[in-house]
Formats: C-alpha cells, sequence, structure tokens
C-alpha cells in the first residue's frame, strides 16, 4: 500500500448559504461525489488540542464534515518511507472529506474549546471492520502546525 492510496481522498467543497438567523450548511445528498449509500451519521466533539488516532476501516467510506470549529485530519499510508497527507476543514474552510475503506487516518481538533465532527458513513459501526495502533505506533509529529 503505497502513496497512491492518498489520492483516493476526496475533498468537496460545500455550500454554506447566510440566512437571518443562522445560516444553512450542506452536508451531502444521493447523487453527490462520495455518497455510497447510507448506514450511519454520527457527530463527535474533538476538544481543543485532542488527537484521535489511528484508524484503518475496511470496509466504511467515511465522509466528514465539520460544521463547527475546525479539525486537522491527517491520512498515513505505510511503506518503507511513510507517507502523509493533511487536510484541514472547518467553519474557516467547509467541505466534506470522503475517505475510502483502507486508509489510515487520525485528527486533531484545532479550535477552542472544541469542535463539532459529523460522519455520514455507508455502513452501520461495526467494531470487527476498524483496526487500531496507538498514536506513537506512526511518525507523525501532531505538535507541528497543520500544513
Amino acid at each position: 500500500m503505497g502513496t497512491n492510496i492518498l489520492n483516493q481522498i476526496q475533498v468537496t467543497l460545500l455550500a454554506r448559504i447566510p440566512t437571518a438567523g443562522g445560516d444553512v450548511m450542506h452536508a451531502m445528498k444521493a447523487g453527490d461525489i462520495g455518497y455510497n449509500g447510507f448506514g450511519e451519521a454520527y457527530f463527535s466533539l474533538v476538544e481543543s488540542g485532542a488527537v484521535k488516532a489511528w484508524k484503518q476501516h475496511s470496509q466504511m467510506t467515511l465522509n466528514l464534515i465539520v460544521p463547527l470549529g475546525e479539525v486537522r485530519f491527517v491520512f498515513f499510508a505505510p511503506a518503507s518511507q511513510p507517507s502523509f497527507r493533511e487536510e484541514v476543514i472547518g467553519a474557516s474552510h467547509y467541505g466534506r472529506i470522503t475517505v475510502p475503506p483502507g486508509i489510515w487516518f487520525g485528527f486533531q481538533g484545532l479550535a477552542e474549546p472544541h469542535s463539532l465532527l459529523l460522519n455520514l458513513a455507508n455502513i452501520a459501526h461495526d467494531p470487527g471492520e476498524v483496526a487500531r495502533r496507538e498514536i506513537n505506533e506512526v511518525p507523525f509529529d501532531w505538535s507541528q502546525r497543520p500544513t
């Protein structure tokens, strides 16, 4: 599994429509790039500075959206020379990251006091289809500012 797998990750800018009383923020509709069916939607609060890493789904396609705050996502392709891809989405860069199965990833909250992450997954959560690594098992420096 080399760096080409990281090219399979798609970033889609999303519409944010200003309205009286609060913006309307699009997430996903059937027919959008990255839509592979619906299995589950869930939210995760990400504390500022907190790192949640590393996971790899064997079957789940993730569609990650950050409507509040800002989150840094790091994608990892193991190899003799590990490669990484970083994406930051949130209020200042509103978009959706589509992650196909088989890609290692982690994420970090960048906004005070926390950020809100939404995953629109194509299958329901199944603990048997996810692999995990400890944060120190992958040579990535989370203390560096996002690129």
